[in-house]
């Protein structure tokens, strides 16, 4: 059974940085794209970055440059650096699976999150 833990989520004041990781099991970590995404209070739930198997990396406009993800096969685990944070980063962050690459689409199933909240 597949089973994807995030943590690393904090209070943070703006301008400050934040690594999260995710912990993959039940899966083999390497033959998978990866994302993170994050739900705000009222508000859908927005792919913030992802990574494909080779590496590649993709990121909206809203974070990137300052959202970096990487991935660690050999641990399973998936990381996003977030630096020069806003409070409108301020959200649950999740780990997934990405189905497809093309359309960026996750597995149904979601884990926990791990809250960022940035705020002075």
């Amino acid at each position: 059974q597949v089973q994807l833990v995030e943590s690393g989520g904090d209070l943070v004041q703006p301008g400050g940085s934040l690594r999260l990781s995710c912990a993959a099991s039940g899966m083999i970590f390497s033959a998978y794209h990866m994302g993170w995404y994050r739900q705000a209070p009222g508000k859908q739930r927005e792919l913030v970055a992802a990574i494909g198997i080779g590496g590649t990396t993709t990121y909206p406009d809203s974070v990137k440059g300052r959202f970096t993800i990487s991935r660690d096969n050999a641990k399973s685990t998936v990381y996003l650096q977030m630096n020069s944070l806003k409070p409108e980063d301020t959200a649950v962050y999740y780990c997934n699976i990405i189905t497809s690459w093309l359309t960026r689409t996750p597995r149904p199933s979601w884990g926990q999150g791990t809250q960022v909240t940035v705020s002075s």
